[in-house]
């Protein structure tokens, strides 16, 4: 389970908002295998929060447990160790090696643990996502919508309970859109894992259990 105890966001703390936020300064307890979505305008802090429960980020007041364990307290191997097992993230900054191929950059993450996809399922991916040709192009010179679909793979290749996506389709047209969350949608009941995702409008792409407002 993943618990969130009256969570505020210090660079945040004093922003202005027509709604109550569901998630700021509040008590929330994700169970495992929920998909929820988080909806927000921009500039009300949605990678700030990726970035927090992902553990990039820890200027903030409350706590978030993972397992009953508090990450913030969690050495570096022990987070390191939940990134590879039980945490995957798509970031809205892609973060991928601009010199590596998309190929690469996808592989790079399949074996920093135990493989869990086969080259045979990346390449799978790729065809369903349309972007088998660019797999031996170097990242960086691929669409920002080609790029966004290339961290989809990358993040779908390893092992996790949780799958955090930041605003992860804002350049895929709405055929890619559901081809790519038919996908994400099969790896996580494969793993019966949970999703949380943010993006700045409502959308019919998941079948969620809950829609929180940032």
């Amino acid at each position: 389970m993943l618990a969130l105890h009256q969570l505020i966001p210090i660079p945040l703390k004093n922003r202005l908002s027509k709604k109550e936020s569901a998630v700021w300064n509040k008590t929330i307890l994700f169970k495992k295998g929920e998909w929820i979505k988080i909806t927000a305008p921009s500039g009300t802090g949605k990678t700030t929060f990726t970035n927090i429960l992902y553990a990039l980020r820890t200027d903030y007041e409350g706590s978030i447990l993972l397992d009953e364990q508090n990450i913030k307290q969690l050495s570096s191997q022990a987070l390191s160790d939940i990134r590879q097992e039980k945490m995957s993230i798509i970031f809205q900054d892609l973060k991928l090696f601009p010199q590596l191929t998309a190929r690469e950059n996808i592989e790079l993450n399949r074996v920093l643990q135990k493989p869990y996809c086969d080259a045979k399922q990346i390449e799978n991916m790729a065809s369903d996502l349309g972007i088998s040709g660019i797999l031996d192009q170097a990242a960086g010179t691929c669409s920002y919508g080609e790029q966004q679909r290339i961290c989809i793979i990358r993040a779908l290749v390893q092992p996790f309970e949780w799958l955090i996506m930041d605003e992860p389709f804002s350049h895929l047209d709405q055929a890619n859109k559901k081809i790519a969350a038919n996908l994400i949608s099969a790896a996580c009941k494969a793993r019966n894992a949970g999703l949380i995702i943010t993006d700045l409008d409502d959308d019919n792409l998941f079948n969620y259990s809950r829609i929180l407002y940032l």
